[in-house]
């Protein structure tokens, strides 16, 4: 290694140990976007405030999957059961009073029917989500689209 290069990996290893010396030592105050504070415990899982039971919640924009107008909390949503189907089934609809799932259900990625739901859309939480009664994060100037309103 020659003298110069020697010099600049000295600098270099003095500057870092300044600056590390230079970050005061202690506790920050930091906040949520919300302002809850962040040093506390977090709530356990499912402790949040989801609105009643309700009838279907309007769609903002086209294509918007439907939001689930029920608590969903401690519901089985595994590989081998789903939940939802004790209602939302075709063959329970009916008497549970709840929205069927949609033809596109039965679908797989080449437009065939299916004699059961696809597995792409199995999980339905993963495009379906329940409502929260919770303040926005900050502010929009959200409209509806056009054809909805």
């Amino acid at each position: 290694m020659n003298k110069k290069t020697r010099q600049i990996a000295l600098a270099l290893m003095v500057a870092l140990g300044l600056s590390a010396a230079a970050v005061p030592v202690g506790a920050q105050n930091v906040s949520s976007i919300r302002g809850a504070d962040v040093s506390t415990n977090e709530l356990p899982a499912g402790s949040f405030k989801p609105v009643p039971d309700q009838p279907p919640i309007q769609r903002d924009y086209v294509q918007q999957p439907p939001l689930i107008p029920h608590k969903v909390e401690g519901y089985e949503l595994t590989k081998n059961f789903n939940r939802c189907m004790d209602c939302h089934a075709w063959s329970r609809y009916k008497e549970t009073g709840a929205t069927k799932v949609s033809l596109t259900h039965f679908k797989d990625r080449d437009g065939g029917e299916l004699s059961n739901i696809s597995p792409r859309r199995y999980f339905c939480m993963q495009c379906h989500v329940p409502q929260m009664d919770a303040k926005p994060l900050v502010g929009n100037t959200f409209q509806r689209a056009e054809g909805l309103r």
